[in-house]
């Protein structure tokens, strides 16, 4: 069933220190700041099921791609288990594209990241959809999951072949693990409206050291709108163990992303916080909206 015009406006990200995280994301990814505002009221309230809600909203722009930074002043909430796995249903990540990966994962090893992955993996080319691609996992500071990735000529969109002399050069997609492929695409492509682009599935040394998960086996399936960023569904098929995102998570929780959709088939001016299957979070707004 189509829905009319789709686009995935941002990707949000709660935080504990928003100055950290504000120097993390301009100083070492190069993203630009546009707004810093905070916010409390009623309505705040009401749209996140928490009392006495007073925030500082950061908006960043990283090409033409927005991100979204949320601190909860009040009510704090809690941090990213240490022992959180990349096939753990509370993976997400945002994929950072980058015109040079060596270039790339240098800067950042002088910056002391955090690593997921011990160092860029070039995707085997027998993978006929994601042969060549370089790929590397690491964190922020709150420990959200973030990954570089570098696509070869005829690999990926065609704007990330365009000549520039930025280093980080925007964001591709968000992914997130799901439990089941075939029940998240009914939930993104048969109700939201967003189309299947291309699918695979992944495996390997390489798949494993990207992810920091022995043995990986992935099934990818990216989804793409009329505009915006892609959405990019991550089942592990093995191991198949992935703990399920916690029944209690509030949005205040900094495990807790926030994908902002614009669809058609709210009122104008409405705005909608809903939950996929898995448990992530949506934010529904009216196309046109800012």
């Amino acid at each position: 069933m189509s829905r009319g015009t789709i686009n995935v406006l941002s990707v949000g990200i709660t935080v504990a220190d928003m100055n950290r995280s504000v120097n993390f994301y301009t100083s070492v990814l190069s993203c630009i700041m546009i707004t810093d505002r905070e916010a409390a009221g009623a309505e705040y309230d009401q749209l996140y099921g928490l009392s006495s809600v007073r925030l500082r909203i950061v908006t960043l722009q990283l090409g033409e791609q927005t991100i979204v930074l949320t601190e909860f002043l009040t009510p704090q909430g809690r941090s990213i288990p240490v022992d959180q796995r990349s096939h753990d249903h509370t993976f997400q990540h945002i994929a950072i594209v980058v015109r040079d990966m060596a270039q790339a994962y240098q800067h950042l090893c002088l910056h002391g990241v955090i690593q997921t992955s011990p160092q860029p993996q070039t995707l085997p080319a027998w993978n006929a959809v994601a042969g060549g691609i370089q790929s590397f996992y690491f964190k922020d500071p709150d420990g959200h999951n973030l990954e570089l990735i570098h696509f070869p000529a005829g690999k990926g969109d065609p704007q990330w072949q365009l000549a520039t002399e930025r280093l980080f050069i925007g964001i591709d997609h968000t992914a997130i693990v799901v439990a089941s492929t075939t029940v998240s695409r009914a939930f993104y492509c048969g109700f939201l409206g967003l189309k299947l682009r291309q699918e695979s599935e992944n495996f390997g040394f390489e798949q494993a050291q990207l992810s920091g998960v022995p043995g990986a086996r992935v099934r990818i399936s990216s989804l793409q709108a009329a505009e915006g960023l892609g959405i990019e569904l991550l089942e592990y098929v093995e191991p198949d163990d992935g703990r399920p995102i916690p029944t209690d998570t509030q949005v205040n929780d900094l495990w807790c992303w926030q994908t902002t959709i614009a669809v058609e088939f709210l009122q104008l001016g409405q705005l909608q916080l809903i939950q996929d299957p898995d448990g992530h979070r949506i934010c529904l707004v009216t196309v046109g909206a800012n």
